[in-house]
């Protein structure tokens, strides 16, 4: 079984920063994608950021310029950085890692619990 850790969400006032961070665990022989989502109340979830293994990034269009997603691949982390945050952020932000448990075995997707983020003055 293989387990996402979300931290690093909260209250910031419009313009502020905040990291996020997924640290995956359990039985892991490699992973591919890591990337982060939100959902605001009342929307359906949207990718904001993923990285693949060999470091290739995209983002949505909302968060080009402001967020950045990096991975530890020792580490089995990926973090988000989020600068300038605008009302519009506030969501709760999974993350998602495809993980292959063992060699020969299919890639399957596996979510965090999520992580608030709040961004008001």
């Amino acid at each position: 079984q293989v387990q996402l850790v979300e931290s690093g969400g909260g209250l910031v006032q419009p313009g502020g920063s905040l990291r996020l961070s997924c640290a995956a665990s359990g039985s892991i022989f490699s992973i591919y994608t890591m990337g982060w989502y939100r959902q605001a109340p009342g929307k359906q979830r949207e990718l904001v950021a993923q990285i693949t293994s060999s470091g290739s990034t995209n983002y949505v269009d909302s968060v080009k310029g402001r967020f950045t997603i990096s991975r530890d691949q020792a580490k089995n982390t990926a973090f988000l950085q989020m600068n300038s945050l605008q009302p519009e952020d506030t969501a709760v932000y999974f993350c998602k890692a495809t993980v292959v448990v063992q060699w020969l075995k299919p890639p399957y997707d596996y979510w965090g619990q999520g992580t608030q983020v709040t961004v008001s003055s």
